[in-house]
């Protein structure tokens, strides 16, 4: 036997690692030929099918699903699939056997139906858009959130929702978080704001006086006089006072109920009172505040061409009368044609408080130009001086129209008698763009940059708003001059317009 050499014990190494290296290359084939086997399988197995997780069964890894078909079946689950991720309405894919061996998520297409009912946790009753009603079970995601109301993705065949669907009408409907307007925020309107605390913040502040008293708070306030002069602004504010902030403030602008099918306006006002009702199950106040009221609950009989206020009244009537208890809900209607809701809406025992909204006053129009010429803004003077020049001018004499009555006696109003805190916060902001375009003009020009905001300005600002006249009633008409005037007793017959 040969001793060995060092160049044998070199090829001898070299040969080993040739070796392992062939060895590897083996190994990585026979798994790439195992990988490429298993595609061939799975592509030779048959079409999966899919189904929807309807609950576990009584059985370990057992479930009751609905096939494509809408037939209940009751199968095993693989032991790859997680323990308690399927949920109900998940849709889940069956291998062979009928096996569940994935899950799917949930269905994202299907019909539109309005929830009208919940039935327990998981049912609900459904409306389509042709009036019909079904009874679906409700997807898991849905058991907590569903609200009447709401348009919900559902499977007729399967009788299944999977989720809610944002739509234009629901939104519009829906109840937002109240704005953060506090009593503080609104000026020129003391005596009526004493007046809503008094009637809906002590029956909220101290309930056990009440009911030892016997006493129910009020259903309803009615907020009327002229457009601009806050009554949407204190309707936030009684929500946001309310239940410490806590409340909901449904906005519902009374046009946006119309619809022209028989039915249809009648079918929204419910659906208010459905989710007004729903959140105040909580404890929470909720404020209904219907905007424009006069647009869609008009006295019974006076429709020129319809008389849709024959229903559409009564509906209300039975909402704020009927057998559902209204508590924790405050019904809040704005108008500035007061004359023309139907009397039975007005009545003690619905719209319980009526309260008028004026005009303001001079100290009243000094407190609002107060809140919008702020200590902020770049003043060139004081705050009091360019609020006191705002209001002068502002109650100034310039005659606007001249009023004849029918006993031949004659009423001559100013612009000063048509003033609204709009149109005070528009001055006021006619104002601030005159000083902008003055400070961009000074530094184009190269000139020294403007102090701010000058009494100038805003006198400059009163006669540009009431030139445009923007909310004055431009009309001849003696009766519409009747109802805006403030004049009582006599009856305008001839308006004139004075340029």
């Amino acid at each position: 036997m040969e001793p060995d050499t060092p160049n044998s014990q070199s090829r001898e190494a070299t040969l080993a690692a040739r070796n392992r290296r062939l060895a590897e290359t083996l190994k990585n084939s026979r798994d790439k030929l195992q990988q490429l086997n298993a595609q061939l399988e799975e592509l030779a197995e048959p079409a999966s099918t899919y189904g929807t997780f309807l609950a576990y069964g009584q059985r370990h890894r057992e479930a009751e699903i609905l096939n494509a078909s809408g037939h209940r079946l009751r199968v095993k689950i693989s032991p790859f699939v997680s323990p308690n991720s399927l949920k109900p309405g998940m849709r889940v894919r069956l291998g062979d056997g009928l096996i569940i061996v994935e899950e799917g998520g949930y269905e994202e297409t299907g019909g539109l139906a309005q929830l009208m009912e919940r039935i327990g946790e998981d049912r609900a009753i459904v409306a389509s858009a042709s009036g019909e009603e079904n009874v679906v079970s409700l997807a898991e995601p849905l058991m907590d959130t569903a609200r009447a109301g709401d348009t919900l993705l559902v499977d007729t065949k399967l009788g299944l929702a999977t989720e809610i669907i944002d739509k234009t009408e629901v939104n519009q409907l829906s109840l937002e978080e109240v704005a953060d307007v506090a009593w503080e925020d609104i000026g020129g309107l003391d005596a009526q704001i004493e007046q809503i605390r008094d009637a809906i913040e002590l029956p909220f502040t101290y309930p056990e006086l009440y009911r030892r008293y016997e006493l129910h708070p009020p259903k309803g306030i009615l907020l009327y006089g002229p457009p601009g002069c806050g009554k949407t602004l204190i309707a936030k504010a009684i929500a946001n006072q309310l239940g410490g902030g806590s409340s909901h403030f449904l906005n519902v602008k009374g046009p946006e109920l119309l619809n022209k099918f028989v039915g249809e306006t009648e079918r929204r006002i419910r659906l208010v009172f459905e989710r007004a009702r729903d959140i105040a199950e909580s404890g929470q106040p909720v404020i209904v505040f219907f905007d424009e009221m006069e647009s869609i609950f008009r006295t019974r009989g006076s429709g020129v061409s319809s008389d849709m206020e024959t229903t559409v009244v009564p509906q209300l009537l039975t909402e704020l009368d009927g057998v559902e208890s209204l508590s924790n809900v405050i019904v809040i209607g704005a108008t500035n044609r007061e004359e023309l809701i139907d009397p039975a809406i007005l009545r003690p025992g619905r719209l319980d408080i009526k309260i008028r909204v004026d005009r303001p006053d001079r100290e009243g129009a000094r407190d609002i130009t107060r809140r919008y010429i702020t200590g902020r803004l770049p003043l060139a003077a004081t705050r009091e001086e360019l609020v006191d020049a705002t209001v002068d001018a502002l109650f100034a004499d310039r005659p606007y129209v001249q009023l004849r009555l029918i006993d031949g006696g004659e009423v001559t109003l100013h612009y000063r008698d048509f003033i609204s805190g709009a149109m005070i916060a528009n001055v006021v902001d006619r104002a601030k763009k005159l000083a902008i375009k003055e400070t961009v003009g000074s530094s184009l020009a190269g000139e020294a940059e403007v102090a701010g905001l000058t009494a100038e300005h805003l006198r400059a600002a009163v006669i540009m708003e009431q030139d445009e006249s923007e909310d004055l009633p431009n009309t001849n008409d003696p009766d519409a001059w009747s109802r805006i005037s403030g004049v009582r007793g006599s009856r305008i017959v001839e308006a004139r317009v004075l340029s």
